[in-house]
């Protein structure tokens, strides 16, 4: 077990990037943490984690890293060397972060050839969050496509340490790595690519107010709102200025008693995609953004990465 705590941020790739600044800033509720760095914009929510979304220019659009937190440098030292005797590729061995919150972290490609980071010691935000009238806290969790579910989750559960929380059908795997029904999901796909990203509201008020804030700047919602059957969750999802999906989200299920819990497998029908009958499932608009375009990873990306 590498002992990974809980998601930490995600770090995307855009070619529209001071479109995408301006809207997470100004209409999805992120406050942008000042840096130095050039064409790298990161972004934190109302919790303590340093920041919870980092955009970084790029040629085409794509992933960059997922984040997860660790307990102190002893645990990414030790994940290091776990890694390490499984034959796992690491790119960065465990040291000092250059990147914005610092920290004591290391990278590492999964077989799918997504960069994933393991830190400690990141800086937290402890200045006033100046509340808005809708205030995401923290990333809630990410979704990757896959071309291979099985493989994915066997390399996430045995290699990383997570546990399968729940199936739908077998399309999709809910994955945690805390009491969170799920910090990473993967759905079954012809390419790799990002599914969607989810952000954690504190209630199903925000969530309805997020909706507004994103209509009034012009867009419209891609799927919901609605209440999903895995996670039990409430959801409202939108397709952000670079083509990435992401979603409001509250409410999400907590596994309070692990010796208990086994994995359930969902049926894919309407009304457990939504519990309420709003929503329905997805529309063919949203299956496609929600597909992405083809991601080829870390290894044969361009110099951005």
């Amino acid at each position: 077990m590498l002992g990974i705590t809980h998601l930490r941020h995600i770090s995307l790739i855009t070619p529209n990037f001071e479109e995408q600044v301006a809207f997470y800033e100004n209409t999805w509720g992120l406050d942008k943490v000042d840096t130095l760095e050039e064409d790298t914009a990161y972004f934190r929510g109302a919790g303590p984690e340093h920041h919870i979304l980092s955009l970084h220019k790029g040629e085409k659009a794509g992933l960059h890293h997922i984040a997860f937190g660790m307990v102190d440098k002893n645990a990414v030292d030790q994940a290091a060397e776990i890694l390490q005797s499984k034959n796992v590729q690491i790119v960065d061995q465990p040291g000092y972060l250059d990147e914005a919150g610092g920290g004591y972290g290391l990278r590492f490609l999964d077989p799918e050839n997504r960069l994933i980071e393991l830190s400690a010691w990141v800086e937290v935000q402890t200045s006033i969050w100046s509340n808005k009238n809708v205030d995401p806290v923290k990333l809630n969790h990410v979704v990757m496509n896959t071309k291979d579910l099985d493989g994915i989750v066997e390399f996430y559960t045995d290699v990383l340490g997570f546990k399968v929380t729940d199936w739908s059908e077998h399309q999709m795997s809910f994955l945690r790595c805390n009491k969170k029904h799920h910090s990473i999901a993967f759905n079954q796909a012809s390419h790799t690519s990002v599914n969607h990203i989810a952000y954690e509201l504190d209630s199903v008020n925000e969530v309805m107010r997020g909706i507004a804030n994103v209509r009034e700047a012009g867009l419209k919602e891609l799927w919901g709102p609605g209440r999903h059957g895995p996670g039990d969750n409430i959801f409202c999802y939108f397709q952000d200025t670079g083509g990435f999906v992401m979603e409001y989200t509250c409410y999400l299920e907590t596994i309070e008693d692990e010796s208990e819990w086994r994995a359930r497998v969902w049926k894919r029908v309407p009304h457990l995609m939504d519990q309420w009958g709003i929503a329905g499932p997805p529309t063919p608009e949203a299956r496609k953004a929600m597909a992405g375009e083809p991601d080829p990873g870390w290894v044969v990306a361009d110099s951005i990465r």
